[in-house]
């Protein structure tokens, strides 16, 4: 997963140079369209990369699992149900399995990765409308929207997912740490 969006972020972001160049000497529609599509497509890849490195540097899933913003709702296990988490949650891809792996980490260090994988995709989630002001200066508003609010709620999936699986990581976490104790 990892080299594939950096392989999507090179691509996108030397096609975009490319189109705009192209556009430039061409001043053809389509080349300025391609560009655009290209350069977001590389905001949305390159933000996620950047963000995604920059908090795991700060926090290296250190987080506090006591902090009141990963605790559990009282309307989330309906929202699961409705949204039938149990059923796609295996089929999300993951950037870097080895950080909720079992053989390399206790229960603890992964419950401390979701809290810090819910927090890259919140932030994520929020920086995902940044392309709506390139539209001031290309238009096309309608055409951001979709691709920010698309991006957005991609990225609210995966808040969803940490979510879900947090609550069974702590339960078999603490049920853990009573055995040792005994």
């Amino acid at each position: 997963m990892a080299r594939g969006m950096k392989w999507i972020t090179a691509i996108s972001g030397a096609l975009t140079l490319v189109f705009a160049v192209w556009y430039g000497f061409s001043g053809i529609g389509v080349f300025f369209s391609f560009a655009i599509t290209f350069g977001t497509v590389f905001y949305h890849f390159a933000m996620r990369l950047a963000v995604g490195h920059t908090l795991n540097a700060l926090f290296r899933n250190k987080m506090n699992l006591q902090n009141p913003w990963f605790r559990a709702r009282r309307f989330e296990k309906k929202l699961y149900l409705f949204l039938r988490v149990r059923s796609w949650r295996e089929h999300v891809p993951t950037y870097s399995p080895e950080t909720f792996s079992r053989e390399l980490h206790s229960w603890r260090e992964i419950a401390m990765a979701t809290c810090q994988a819910e927090v890259v995709h919140e932030i994520i989630a929020l920086l995902s409308f940044v392309p709506l002001f390139f539209s001031i200066p290309f238009g096309e508003l309608w055409v951001f929207l979709i691709t920010s609010v698309l991006a957005a709620l991609f990225d609210t999936l995966f808040v969803i997912l940490q979510r879900y699986n947090r609550p069974i990581i702590l339960k078999v976490m603490t049920a853990e740490e009573k055995k040792m104790k005994k």
